[in-house]
């Protein structure tokens, strides 16, 4: 059977074709959407789980050798934790984020791995743990997927992004999709497509146009932001070779993590001693403050708890003007709470879309504590993640050499106001703007396409 994965960045989802039309797949309950998240009470635990779905004897073989050392630590961690099966140590989706919550310090917790997969630098074990962690949550769903179905899924179309990174674009675009690959392959998929995400996404939209359109997709999501301007309609829709539908594509590495992570280094990391004066009369160095926020930055967390920076808050918290609150940051720090303190950036990012004035409640930090930000601050703290996608939506236009008939605008993140705002600015009040399914219309149209090219 075939069906349409959405891996994404902020959360998964999967879609496949029933009657002639694409539905989600429901995978908790009611619910189609899983979040991004991952939670391991041992690192090992992870290779384990994809060292038992591997079927072909020389191949689980082969994994077990170079996975030795993470075997060895699940076994140990199984009589640790007093576990028999290492699925009762993994959690996924709101799990995930219930248990890092609970004990951010004693498990292995990661949020959005999809942001790291088109990183430069990343050694030959770093890819391998990639391969492992996207298949452990690929595996997650489609076991709930399977067993909604009744039946095996074999074949599937994976959405990927125009660029996954904006520095070295053709490589990170080469080693990401050839980890997702290598996970899929892990878990069972024997055939495997890919699809750039804003198509998947017009595709859905597509199978609801009565009249041949130029369609401009924008799609906003959690870790990045696409754009492609392609002709859809009743002409179009049926046919299997669309490249020369495909008028213009842009996409940078700039979506909804990125609006969180701004607005948790601009509006809250104040309270935690970042605009503090120091008693020399130099300001406070940024860059721990910086770092501590960016969570889709492997260098950046890694700078974060390495021991020099711990030296360094030490040195600071004898020069700050303000004690009391880098002491905040150093026990966020030694909690490792940085991960909610962007959580809770990411839940007033979207009260803000429907109100003046948000507060952020971070009473896990301290009791009472609950900065406060306004729905104009927040306009100018994104205003250079705007321009950037501005930049992605002139270029598709130049790109196509016209403006388009329509805007469709999907992408969880594109529920801000601010966004359709831009276009509006960007494209002119006569242009129709749709709004797509904002979380499920890249699933649906995924799936749309796994049922043409795998009918």
């Amino acid at each position: 059977m075939q069906v349409g994965f959405d891996y994404g960045t902020s959360n998964c989802a999967m879609s496949y074709i029933n009657k002639g039309k694409a539905e989600l797949i429901p995978l908790y309950g009611d619910d189609a959407f899983v979040p991004s998240t991952l939670y391991a009470l041992e690192r090992g635990f992870i290779a384990e789980l994809i060292a038992q779905q591997l079927q072909d004897t020389s191949e689980r073989q082969s994994y077990a050798q170079t996975r030795a050392g993470a075997l060895a630590q699940s076994r140990a961690g199984k009589l640790e934790h007093d576990i028999e099966k290492v699925n009762d140590g993994l959690f996924f989706g709101a799990e995930a984020i219930a248990h890092y919550i609970a004990a951010p310090g004693e498990g292995y917790f990661i949020k959005s791995p999809k942001s790291f997969l088109g990183a430069s630098g990343l050694r030959p074990q770093m890819v391998g743990f990639f391969e492992d962690l996207v298949a452990a949550m690929m595996l997650n769903v489609k076991q709930r997927a399977e067993h909604f179905l009744q039946r095996d899924v074999a074949q599937v179309v994976i959405g990927r992004p125009v660029n996954f990174q904006g520095i070295n674009a053709q490589e990170s675009n080469r080693q990401a999709q050839e980890i997702l690959t290598a996970a899929a392959k892990r878990i069972g998929f024997r055939e495997i497509e890919f699809l750039f995400e804003p198509l998947a996404a017009g595709f859905d939209f597509e199978t609801r146009l009565h009249d041949n359109q130029k369609v401009l997709v924008v799609d906003v999501g959690g870790g990045t932001t696409d754009c492609s301007m392609v002709l859809m309609g009743p002409a179009h829709r049926n046919k299997l070779a669309r490249d020369e539908d495909f008028l213009g594509h842009t996409g940078e590495r700039v979506g909804g993590n990125d609006f969180d992570i701004l607005l948790a280094q601009k509006a809250l990391m104040p309270s935690f001693g970042m605009l503090s004066p120091l008693k020399t009369g130099l300001p406070m160095p940024l860059m721990p403050f910086v770092n501590a926020m960016a969570i889709n930055d492997i260098g950046a967390q890694t700078d974060f708890y390495d021991a020099k920076t711990g030296f360094l808050l030490e040195k600071l918290q004898r020069e700050t003007t303000e004690p009391e609150l880098l002491k905040r940051f150093v026990n966020m720090r030694d909690y490792k709470h940085n991960f909610a303190v962007v959580r809770e950036a990411e839940v007033g990012k979207i009260a803000l879309s429907s109100s003046d004035i948000q507060r952020f409640p971070l009473d896990f930090i301290e009791p009472g504590l609950a900065p406060e930000a306004s729905a104009e601050n927040y306009a100018a703290i994104v205003t250079t993640l705007l321009q950037k996608i501005a930049n992605l939506i002139n270029e598709a236009t130049t790109q196509a050499g016209s403006k388009p008939d329509i805007v469709y605008i999907t992408g969880g993140s594109a529920k801000s106001p601010l966004i359709r705002k831009l276009v509006r600015e960007l494209l002119g009040e006569q242009i129709a703007i749709v709004d797509g399914d904002h979380f499920g219309s890249v699933a649906a149209g995924l799936g749309v396409w796994a049922g043409r090219i795998f009918a």
